[in-house]
C-alpha cells in the first residue's frame, strides 16, 4: 500500500505541473489580439454556393459578428455541451443574413437570411414571399444573366428589389415561373425559432424545406454576417467591387 501510494503520488504532482505549465504558456495565445478577434467578435467564413446570391456569391470571403446575437454553444469550438443556451442574447432583425447550424446536422454552418421572427406567419404564393398574411413588397428590376444563378445555360434570370416591414431592402433572385417552393403551406413560427430563406429563392434549400434545415433554433446562432472581406471569381482573380459592407 505505501510502496503504491509512493509510485503514484509523485506522478499525479508531475501532471499537474505540467498542466500548470501548459496553462501558463497559452496565456499569450488566449489573450492575444487575434486569438480574441477570432474568437469572441468576428469569424471567417468562405461562400461554397450560390443559394444566396446576388448578395452573397461563391468565391466570397465573410465576417460574422459572434457577439451581434450573443454566445451560444456554436459561438466556440467543443462549446456545444458547455453553453446551454446563449449569454448575452439578442433577437435578430428582419433582413439579417445569419449564420447558424441546424438540429439535423450541428456540423456544417448554414448562411440565409432571416424573413420570419417568432409567432411570424409565413408564406410563398406564386413565388412571393407573405409576412402575416401580407405580401412583402417588391419591386421588378431588369433581368440579368442566370447562367450561374439558375445553372442552365443562357437563362436570364428576373431580379426583385424586396422590402422587409422594418425598411431592411435586397435583391432577390428568380429563376423560373412555379418553382417547387413559389407555393407553400403557411409556416408559423415557434417561440424561439427563425424563418429563413435564401435570396436565391429557386435555388436555395431553407426555411421552406422542414427536413432539412426548417424552422433555425436562435440557440443554434453562431453570428450576423456584416461584410465581404475579399472575393475570387473562377478563376481566381480578386473582385474588388465585392468587398464592403453586406446589406
Amino acid at each position: 500500500m505505501t510502496t503504491l501510494q509512493h509510485t503514484i503520488r509523485p506522478r499525479a504532482r508531475s501532471q499537474e505541473w505540467k498542466a500548470i505549465v501548459i496553462l501558463i504558456l497559452l496565456i499569450p495565445v488566449l489573450w492575444s489580439p487575434p486569438f480574441l478577434f477570432r474568437f469572441f467578435l468576428y469569424q471567417p467564413f468562405s461562400i461554397p454556393s450560390g443559394s444566396m446570391m446576388p448578395t452573397l456569391m461563391t468565391g466570397d470571403y465573410v465576417f460574422a459578428s459572434k457577439r451581434a446575437y450573443g454566445y451560444g454553444p456554436y459561438s466556440f469550438p467543443f462549446a456545444s455541451s458547455l453553453i446551454p443556451g446563449r449569454v448575452f442574447a439578442a433577437e435578430p432583425e428582419y433582413g439579417d443574413i445569419v449564420v447558424f447550424r441546424t438540429p439535423k446536422d450541428i456540423s456544417v454552418d448554414y448562411v440565409k437570411r432571416v424573413v420570419g421572427l417568432p409567432g411570424d406567419r409565413i408564406q410563398m404564393r406564386q413565388g412571393q414571399l407573405f409576412l402575416n398574411e401580407k405580401p412583402v413588397a417588391r419591386v421588378a428590376l431588369k433581368e440579368t444573366d442566370g447562367e450561374v444563378a439558375c445553372g442552365t445555360d443562357d437563362a436570364k434570370v428576373r431580379n426583385w428589389r424586396e422590402t422587409l416591414p422594418n425598411g431592411a431592402s435586397y435583391v432577390t433572385y428568380d429563376c423560373v415561373d412555379s418553382g417547387y417552393y413559389d407555393n407553400t403551406s403557411v409556416y408559423t413560427v415557434p417561440p424561439g425559432h427563425l424563418f429563413v430563406l435564401g435570396d436565391n429563392r429557386d435555388n436555395s434549400t431553407d426555411s421552406r424545406v422542414m427536413t432539412a434545415i426548417g424552422f433555425v433554433p436562435m440557440d443554434n446562432l453562431v453570428g450576423r454576417v456584416t461584410r465581404i472581406i475579399w472575393s475570387l471569381d473562377d478563376d481566381g482573380e480578386p473582385r474588388f467591387e465585392r468587398m464592403g459592407k453586406v446589406r
